[in-house]
């Protein structure tokens, strides 16, 4: 995006000082990352201080699970920066309990009820699925666990700069973000951490982050981050409806072209926009992966994070898809510079 570029490069170039130094070489790269904080703070509804700048998403997962007490729920079709730190926290001791997730790829109140167990601390469930595209309604998600007396984290890597997101409304304690799904650098994210939690710090090291989390400051990629989250904000609703739109178009025309195509999750209330999960029973998801490849399109099969694995994924596991289906999914993520002659040339590419 032009304008995190543009802000990043007087920090590539010559502002090179440390914010966290004295001297004056400091002065503006430490304003420059305070400015940062106030204005993706500003985007979410938060408060400065309740941003901390992490490597991206992955490690806001962690430091969220990780830093919490108490038993774990989390739904069976989180990211597996999730599931892996869970993972890792079950080989602690912890208790960790898994919600099913509804077959249109949903996390609702019941699925919490459901699989609730006594010494519960915190439960994490992601905002929208990054295989389905479905949308969570994470406020009704925080009021269920707060009224049980546990803490909310949901990873909101794939909505943040998409879908507008509001802490205070939400009413989360935690949420993780990553500025390369909103068109900023890749290599760094944050975490919110609601104002007067204490959650252990992930990193030992030095007082950065307000002690919490040490390791000097990524200046240049911190003020990328914030420029690109304020300008995908500010061209929010007329990105998302046009994008509507072009997902609409193209679930059309490949029902046209495939008229035995399945949508995962495509049924579900809410959907980010420009996303599209196709199935075509009888095609590989991989093989089609490399057709479009070929042609100049890029699109996943399964998670984008697992690329080398040819199985089926656990999102499409989770919302029991049957096999014949799941191997055939691709996912179709429609951007900003895309155009209706765009979703034609994917379909044409997939005949």
């Amino acid at each position: 995006m032009p304008e995190a570029l543009e802000a990043m490069l007087p920090f590539m170039k010559g502002d090179f000082g440390n914010p966290s130094s004295i001297h004056s070489w400091a002065r503006k790269p430490r304003e420059a990352v305070r400015e940062a904080r106030a204005s993706i703070a500003e985007c979410i509804g938060a408060e400065p201080e309740e941003i901390f700048f992490t490597s991206g998403g992955t490690e806001a997962d962690n430091w969220a699970v990780k830093g919490s007490e108490g038993g774990l729920l989390v739904s069976a079709y989180e990211h597996h920066a999730v599931l892996n730190a869970v993972a890792h926290e079950a080989g602690r001791g912890r208790i960790v309990v898994h919600a099913r997730p509804t077959r249109n790829g949903m996390i609702g109140v019941r699925q919490i009820a459901d699989a609730w167990q006594k010494g519960i601390g915190l439960v994490s469930v992601m905002t929208a699925n990054n295989e389905l595209g479905t949308i969570n309604d994470v406020g009704a998600l925080a009021v269920e666990v707060h009224s049980r007396g546990a803490l909310f984290h949901t990873d909101a890597v794939q909505a943040v700069g998409h879908i507008p997101i509001n802490v205070r409304e939400l009413d989360v304690d935690f949420l993780s973000a990553s500025a390369h799904k909103f068109n900023g650098p890749k290599g760094i994210g944050f975490l919110f951490i609601r104002k007067g939690l204490k959650v252990a710090s992930l990193l030992d090291g030095g007082q950065q982050e307000d002690g919490r989390r040490a390791g000097t400051e990524n200046v240049a990629a911190i003020v990328g981050m914030a420029a690109a989250l304020k300008a995908n904000c500010a061209r929010m609703a007329q990105v998302g409806k046009r994008l509507e739109g072009l997902a609409e178009r193209l679930r059309a025309e490949l029902v046209a072209a495939f008229p035995n195509a399945v949508f995962p999750g495509g049924d579900a209330p809410r959907q980010l926009p420009g996303f599209v999960s196709v199935a075509l029973p009888g095609r590989s998801g991989e093989g089609l992966v490399h057709i479009l490849d070929l042609k100049g399109i890029a699109v996943s099969a399964g998670a984008a994070c697992d690329s080398r694995n040819t199985q089926v994924s656990h999102v499409l596991k989770a919302i029991r898809l049957p096999v014949c289906q799941a191997r055939g999914v691709i996912r179709i993520s429609l951007g900003a510079e895309n155009t209706l002659e765009d979703v034609r040339r994917i379909v044409d590419a997939m005949r």
